[in-house]
């Protein structure tokens, strides 16, 4: 059962080169540290970039404030973006040469650093789980308990031209709370914390541009990024809701360590490939396997007189263990599968596309699918959303999806704070699935931006993200709501529906 998630950006689909253990039963840690540690580096950090209603760019991300992207809102709806900050899709070319102007400071590469921050909390409601818990997620699994979900924080800087045509950035980028529990890279401090709060390095890349080939170059991402697939992210402001949907949470890349080159063709295609050690996994000592994957795939943007943009991606590579298995004296067992793990493939694909009807209303489609020989399983599934920006500071969002588990093993809850990355380590670890199951999920919320309250932030924007949601096994089984353990962790005895309600409030800044 292996996990690949990550979700690209929710707002543009194009692929531009782009942490004090607490107890397991949840908001066991005191949310007054963090807050502390964030107040007192208040002062240090820049403004963030906000997933608000941003016009679509051919590369890099948006550099505007919070304050100025809600103004924008009007102007043209937009959906989050993937990762956070202004290299989450990678990078960006560098502008053409200005004239020299004379300035008190020099204008150093340094001198453009960036800095951003995301935090993130709040509850996923459920009064009628039996198991204290929301079968079907990673990050809120935790019913009816208030989370510190993410400190999310990243130094960048941009692209800058560096001669010749060439150009140089990076991101650092990494996060601290509950969501760490499932977005550890092997060998990259994923044993530093093993409570409900860890840390986890999300990004670590540097972006170089090149003047090769194309009129506008070729761009490359080399280290650790985001995933290229799925519409919804890891970062708060990379998706519409505090919940995901199947297909993000279970079945596409969260980060990957190598290299990612994207050809810009023209001004409204993109090719994309690229190589590396695996779905949350790095080269050497710390790999789950000795073979490597990769991506191939196209962008595209400005058809439809502008309205409509996309992706279409693949993924292939092995993402079974080569270690051999391991019995718990519980009598739980391990992922590994010795030598036939190179040999095993994953097959993965992703349909993306965005469509703006108009400056106040979008609707993305995500279709994906993913093939894996280890437990020889098909997922496929297909998401809808709709995304309305009904006043500067009010968006109302709507989802729905239908997706498809054939043999149960890959949509599974883990119970204890280290069940996940025992798993990836090929350690014995505690789990329970479903049987065979085709999930409907349906959610309606809003993402509200007081005005009345950001006006008085010395710093950043604080929105609030109430959901409705309504998960349905569409072929009679009944996976919510109930656990279960050995000797046969499947459950068979829940309930078909499982009706939540969920939100969360973020600061960025």
């Amino acid at each position: 059962m292996t996990k690949t998630r990550s979700g690209f950006f929710w707002a543009w689909p194009t692929i531009f080169p782009f942490m004090f253990n607490g107890r397991e039963g949840g908001a066991s840690l005191p949310l007054i540290t963090p807050c502390c540690i964030i107040l007192a580096s208040a002062t240090f950090f820049a403004p963030f970039s906000s997933a608000g209603a941003v016009t679509p760019q051919t590369t890099g991300e948006s550099t505007d404030t919070p304050q100025q992207t809600s103004q924008q809102t009007s102007k043209r709806v937009h959906l989050p973006r993937r990762g956070m900050g202004p290299q989450a899709r990678g990078v960006r070319r560098p502008e053409p040469p200005q004239p020299e102007v004379p300035k008190e400071t020099p204008n150093t590469f340094w001198s453009g650093l960036k800095t951003h921050m995301t935090v993130e909390a709040g509850i996923a409601a459920n009064p009628w789980t039996k198991s204290a818990r929301n079968f079907g997620q990673f990050y809120l699994d935790r019913a009816n308990t208030v989370t510190l979900n993410q400190i999310l924080g990243s130094v960048s800087r941009d692209v800058a031209d560096i001669g010749g045509g060439y150009g140089l950035g990076f991101v650092a980028e990494a996060m601290y709370g509950s969501d760490s529990r499932f977005d550890g890279t092997l060998g990259m401090g994923d044993r530093a914390l093993s409570g409900m709060y860890q840390w986890a390095p999300t990004q670590a890349h540097i972006d170089l541009h090149t003047p090769w080939i194309f009129k506008k170059g070729i761009d490359f991402q080399i280290g650790q990024s985001y995933g290229l697939m799925g519409s919804e992210g890891t970062g708060a402001l990379t998706r519409p809701f505090y919940s995901f949907d199947y297909s993000s949470d279970f079945i596409v890349p969260f980060q990957t360590v190598g290299i990612i080159a994207t050809a810009h063709v023209n001004s409204d295609l993109d090719v994309i490939t690229g190589i590396d050690a695996g779905n949350s996994t790095t080269f050497g000592r710390a790999r789950n396997n000795k073979r490597p994957s990769g991506y191939l795939g196209v962008a595209f943007a400005h058809l439809m007189d502008g309205r409509l943009e996309g992706h279409v991606i693949g993924r292939v590579g092995p993402q079974g263990h080569d270690g051999d298995p391991r019995i718990s004296p519980e009598g739980w067992a391990s992922a590994g599968i010795g030598s036939a793990a190179v040999h095993r493939m994953q097959y993965n694909a992703d349909l993306l596309l965005t469509y703006h009807a108009s400056k106040t209303l979008a609707f993305m489609f995500d279709g994906i699918y993913l093939h894996d020989e280890v437990p020889n399983d098909d997922l496929y599934g297909a998401t809808a959303y709709l995304a309305w920006d009904i006043n500067p500071e009010l968006q109302f969002n709507a989802r729905a999806e239908v997706f498809r588990d054939n043999t149960g093993v890959m949509i599974t809850s883990y119970p204890g704070t280290t069940a996940y990355s025992k798993q990836m380590r090929n350690l014995p670890y505690p789990f329970y699935a479903a049987p065979p199951t085709t999930y409907g999920d349906l959610t309606v919320g809003v993402r509200y931006m007081p005005g009345f309250v950001n006006r008085h932030l010395p710093l950043g924007q604080f929105s609030i993200r109430p959901e409705l949601r309504v998960d349905q096994s569409l072929n009679g089984t009944h996976p919510f709501n109930r656990e279960a353990s050995l000797p046969d962790p499947v459950v068979r005895n829940g309930d078909s529906t499982m009706f939540w309600f969920s939100c969360d409030v973020i600061w960025s800044f």
